[in-house]
């Protein structure tokens, strides 16, 4: 098992906005380790996920096959059942005390 690594300063890299609510415990957890490594928390929440991710030995596998398999044509694909539907965007309800912290 790969350790996570969390270098001291180095907070500059480019962000997507994601809004989502996190357990008050792990809040105080990751500012606490924003103060232990001297970085931002958006830094911090983008190291954990990484390296949660590239734990996940199936996930991997499904997305090297993503980018491995062969590009299909439009004309080739078959239409989405009702199962595969996108639902419109909702916005969720934001408690205050843990959007800030993000």
């Amino acid at each position: 098992m790969s350790k996570l690594k969390i270098e001291h300063g180095a907070s500059k890299i480019n962000l997507v906005l994601l809004k989502t609510n996190i357990e008050d415990c792990i809040s105080s957890d990751i500012d606490l380790m924003c103060q232990w490594s001297n970085n931002d928390r958006k830094y911090i929440v983008n190291e954990l996920l990484r390296f949660a991710l590239a734990q996940n030995e199936d996930f991997l596998k499904y997305k090297a096959g993503l980018t491995a398999g062969p590009a299909r044509s439009p004309a080739n694909t078959k239409p989405a059942t009702g199962a595969g539907k996108v639902m419109p965007d909702v916005p969720a309800k934001s408690d205050s005390a843990s959007a800030n912290h993000l």
